[in-house]
């Protein structure tokens, strides 16, 4: 029996451990994720307490959060053998990313210093459904580019 290696489906399984074990820190090793953003405001002469440095933190934790599932959608995406219906794929590609970011919010309400909030699942999906944007389009201009994209 040979077993074989589907890439793209482990590349989405991977990145799914990824924004797991990001949500699986505790609160005070999540804010020191961030922590190279807040020494370069310091930098700058933006110090501690500032009003500015705590407003680019929080875009830039909320950034992050975008940014994963942005990738999460693509890599989802990308996993589907399937594309001969891609409003369907890009469908059950919303539905996974909403419904993985709900699971990460309740995941942390588990973990101390964190909490679930349904702002960052409404940010998670605003991230995964650009990712489906982009893929989607991508993959019409190439269709239109080069036609044998289609055929792989």
């Amino acid at each position: 029996m040979r077993i074989t290696l589907n890439t793209k489906f482990t590349a989405l399984c991977l990145w799914m451990s990824v924004i797991f074990l990001l949500s699986h820190q505790n609160g005070q090793d999540s804010s020191e994720t961030s922590g190279i953003l807040l020494e370069l405001l310091k930098l700058l002469g933006i110090g501690p307490g500032s009003s500015v440095q705590g407003a680019l933190s929080y875009l830039v934790r909320k950034a992050g959060h975008f940014t994963e599932y942005l990738i999460l959608a693509i890599l989802f995406l990308r996993s589907q053998k399937e594309r001969e219906s891609s409003g369907k794929s890009a469908l059950f590609a919303l539905l996974f990313v909403f419904l993985y970011a709900c699971s990460d919010e309740f995941h942390q309400a588990f973990i101390p210093g964190r909490g679930p909030a349904f702002t960052d699942v409404l940010i998670d999906t605003t991230g995964g459904l650009t990712g489906i944007v982009i893929y989607e389009w991508k993959h019409r201009v190439l269709a239109r580019i080069v036609p044998i994209y289609c055929k792989k």
